[in-house]
C-alpha cells in the first residue's frame, strides 16, 4: 500500500493534546492530529459520516444523497474514511457487484461529535446570521467611504 501525500508511515509525536492548545497542531505539517482533523472536517467526509449513521448504504445511494459530489470525489472520500478506520466497505460476490458502506464503531463515536457540532450550529444560526449581516453592513459602509474593501 502506498502512502498518501503528506502522511507518514508512523504517527508523529506532535504534543500531548490533553491541555488543548491549537498551536500544537495548527502549524506543524507532520502532526498526525492536524492530518486527521483535515480529513474528518472536510465537507464530504462530514456528510458521508452523517448519512451512514445507524445504516448501511450503497455507493449509488450515497452519491444520490450527497448533492454536488462527483463519483471520483465520493470514491476518494470513502477510501480515506476506510483507511482511517471510520468506514467499513463490504463487497458482496454477486452480479452485478454490490458494495455496502457502514460506520465502524470508531466512526460511530465520531458521528456523536459531529452531531454536537450540528446541534451547536442550529442553536446559534440566528446569531451567526446577525453577525454576518452586521459585518457586511460595516464592510459596505467602509467601502463607500474610501472605495477600498478591507
Amino acid at each position: 500500500m502506498t502512502m498518501e501525500d503528506g502522511t507518514f508511515e508512523f504517527p508523529s509525536n506532535c504534543a500531548d493534546t490533553v491541555d488543548y492548545d491549537a498551536r500544537q497542531w495548527d502549524t506543524r505539517e507532520d502532526c498526525e492530529v492536524r492530518q486527521i482533523l483535515d480529513r474528518i472536517a472536510d465537507k464530504w467526509s462530514l456528510l458521508a459520516i452523517a448519512l451512514l449513521d445507524r445504516r448501511t448504504m450503497r455507493f449509488t445511494e450515497l452519491s444520490r444523497e450527497i448533492d454536488g459530489i462527483s463519483q471520483r470525489m465520493l470514491t476518494k472520500t470513502l477510501r480515506h474514511l476506510e483507511r482511517d478506520g471510520l468506514v467499513r466497505r463490504t463487497v458482496h460476490p454477486v452480479v452485478p457487484p454490490r458494495v455496502d458502506y457502514e460506520l465502524t464503531p470508531l466512526g460511530v463515536t465520531l458521528h456523536a461529535t459531529i452531531q454536537s457540532l450540528v446541534t451547536w450550529t442550529e442553536q446559534h444560526q440566528a446569531e451567526i446570521a446577525a453577525a454576518r449581516s452586521g459585518y457586511d453592513s460595516r464592510a459596505d459602509a467602509m467601502q463607500d467611504l474610501d472605495g477600498v474593501v478591507r
